[in-house]
């Protein structure tokens, strides 16, 4: 992390917080780890399978404090497991980072239209009604408010080619925030979203033609650049903080200000 992340340490001091869907160190919720951990959080990381453990473990090696517990978010036992293992070792909880998504690699060739009933469910239950599994076993543990972060990208809001049934499971997540914002919103828990734009990760390598949304948002975004882990991690971090303490049921577009735009600009 860079030096103007760091300056930001004790933003999170004393907080404790739960990260799920690190897949490796270019993940985005790798990046809002880092950015948690330097602002002086502890926090709690869930893997599935021994190769993702493995690789959790490695990225993890020099935080002795950190918690790791085996957690398929698909299951309400494992969820409820987890967030038992997460009250057992903390009296509380701060916030959750949610980075979780799933589809079949044939879902995101072809038409949308093709897209099979069981692998249509599939992508809707790992990318968002996990979310609502998470707040529900998170919430308890949140006497004091908190904060729930999932990511998200703009396929939720327009048709990106080839995005096909993730855009809508998006879509469902980012409504299910919503929702939630509502139910927990009373209990002092602030539920967000970050709409990432596109970034090199080992989910987005399976997008057909994913270097040409790379390419677009070079030539087009207002910032003329792609957006890096570290943008979508500071924004977290925003999210995650009292700095956003009025702030819930939104999303947050960390895109360069590609989604502000009703048409590319032709003349450059």
């Amino acid at each position: 992390m860079t030096e103007q992340t760091l300056s930001l340490s004790g933003l999170l001091a004393g907080k404790r917080g739960v990260v799920l869907g690190v897949a490796n160190d270019r993940s985005i919720a790798w990046g809002a780890a880092q950015a948690a951990l330097a602002a002086g959080a502890k926090l709690a990381f869930n893997y599935l399978g021994p190769a993702q453990e493995k690789r959790v473990r490695a990225l993890l090696a020099h935080r002795t404090d950190a918690l790791i517990v085996p957690c398929d978010v698909t299951k309400d036992d494992e969820i409820e497991a987890f967030f038992s293992a997460v009250k057992s070792t903390w009296d509380g909880l701060d916030f959750v980072i949610h980075s979780v998504a799933y589809c079949e690699k044939e879902c995101l060739h072809g038409k949308f239209i093709d897209t099979q009933r069981a692998h249509f469910a599939q992508a809707l239950d790992v990318s968002a009604y996990s979310l609502v599994g998470v707040a529900r076993a998170a919430a308890p543990l949140m006497a004091h408010g908190g904060s729930i972060v999932c990511m998200s990208y703009y396929g939720a809001e327009k048709v990106v080619p080839k995005y096909n049934v993730m855009g809508v499971a998006k879509a469902a997540l980012e409504a299910s925030a919503r929702y939630l914002a509502e139910d927990l919103g009373p209990q002092g828990i602030r539920v967000n979203v970050v709409s990432a734009g596109p970034i090199k990760t080992l989910s987005a390598s399976a997008i057909p033609g994913f270097k040409t949304m790379l390419e677009a948002a070079t030539r087009f975004a207002p910032l003329r650049r792609n957006i890096t882990q570290e943008d979508i991690a500071r924004s977290t971090l925003y999210l995650l903080s009292e700095l956003s303490s009025g702030v819930t049921g939104e999303t947050l577009h960390v895109d360069g200000g590609y989604s502000i735009l009703g048409m590319f600009n032709q003349t450059e």
